[in-house]
């Protein structure tokens, strides 16, 4: 039949998405940032969840970009079925006697090549710098301080201090854009 044979076509011509986590809003941002950037192309995502290889809540940038990498990296060796590979981490850094939020995105393309994106940074308020001094996770502590329950799953952070103008898959959404540059522009960067 018609329907069949679409179906087919789309198959083939669909491009898959592996993406190392199962909340919603990793995949949301992820499935958004590839729709923006090759707009005539169709993909379908799919989330497994993999080690990091660091800290639950890492606390540098380089431990925070490491758990990006080894996300995709790991996701890679559960399933290499895909065409695109994606690990996006959320860390914290103390600047001083501040805190300071971001996450990384590491994109790997199957036939080769990586991609790497960070998102803006905001500083967050002294009540939840406390707790996560404490050992709380940063979404443990926002729902803590706002009395939420698995915020990191909704807006996160920044959504609840921003009153939502940078939700959180906008956030990740963004930082999934830039690590698809290379992608877009493979001859400049030889992929």
């Amino acid at each position: 039949s018609r329907l069949k044979r679409y179906c087919l076509f789309m198959k083939y011509f669909m491009k898959k998405i592996i993406i190392a986590s199962k909340n919603p809003v990793k995949i949301n941002a992820t499935l958004g940032a590839f729709q923006k950037m090759f707009p005539g192309e169709h993909f379908e995502i799919e989330g497994i969840s993999v080690f990091s290889g660091v800290g639950e809540q890492p606390q540098s940038d380089a431990e925070t970009f490491l758990g990006a990498l080894n996300r995709v990296n790991n996701a890679y060796s559960v399933n290499n079925n895909a065409d695109f590979f994606v690990g996006i981490e959320g860390g914290i850094e103390e600047k001083k006697s501040e805190m300071e939020a971001f996450a990384w995105v590491v994109v790997r393309k199957n036939l080769g090549g990586f991609g790497k994106g960070r998102t803006s940074t905001f500083f967050l308020p002294p009540g939840i710098v406390e707790l996560i001094k404490q050992g709380k996770e940063l979404g443990e502590a926002d729902d803590i301080v706002f009395g939420r329950v698995n915020s990191k799953q909704e807006n996160g952070a920044v959504g609840i201090l921003t009153d939502n103008i940078i939700d959180r898959t906008k956030y990740y959404t963004e930082a999934v854009v830039l690590a698809l540059i290379p992608f877009k522009n493979h001859k400049l960067y030889n992929l």
